[in-house]
């Protein structure tokens, strides 16, 4: 069995378009098989990036778990302005969000990492929709390291589901930070941000 958060590249292809709106934006994603929510974007990812105004954001985003991209793509095309950086373990996923950024014509750096095993930059944001599947260690991870890797000021995002460990993962990230806020809350979907003093 292979997971979205393994290299699967192996899988059979099964290419699909797919056209996503936010903001007053259209998005072009390509999604295959091996990815996660391969044939539509998800509540969760859609409920954070409703969370954000790309307008008045300014500087560099690191997306953690990219998948085939809807976050860290959707922030470019609604602001060509920003510095976007995307990470994955899958491989897959990474050729899918480059494909997907020549398709709406615009620059990301999408590369290979295990949590932040290879990102040596920092940011002003460091956004995941975090892969629960791969287990509380990793997601709890991804929370740890962001703090390393943000700019005094700069803010992690975070979408999780109640019944995936919301509760638990509010906990941890006001351990690291010192704050956590829930800036929504719908149908289980918890928007989190926390801010590095």
């Amino acid at each position: 069995m292979t997971h979205y958060f393994t290299d699967n590249r192996s899988l059979p292809q099964n290419r699909k378009k797919i056209e996503f709106r936010i903001w007053g934006f259209r998005v072009y994603l390509i999604s295959d098989n091996g990815v996660f929510s391969k044939d539509k974007v998800d509540f969760g990812s859609e409920l954070l990036l409703n969370n954000l105004d790309p307008t008045e954001m300014n500087g560099k985003v690191l997306d953690v778990g990219c998948g085939y991209g809807t976050i860290g793509l959707s922030l470019k095309v609604a602001n060509n302005n920003l510095d976007v950086e995307m990470i994955d373990v899958n491989d897959r996923a990474l050729e899918l969000v480059n494909d997907s950024a020549k398709l709406n014509n615009v620059e990301v750096k999408a590369y290979k990492s295990n949590m932040y095993e290879n990102v040596d930059g920092m940011y002003d944001y460091i956004i995941t929709n975090p892969p629960i599947r791969a287990g509380k260690a990793v997601v709890h991870g991804i929370f740890e390291g962001s703090i390393s890797h943000l700019n005094t000021g700069g803010a992690l995002y975070v979408v999780i589901r109640k019944q995936q460990g919301a509760e638990s993962a509010i906990v941890k990230i006001k351990e690291i930070f010192g704050n956590c806020d829930t800036i929504d809350k719908e149908k289980g979907y918890f928007i989190l941000k926390a801010v590095k003093k």
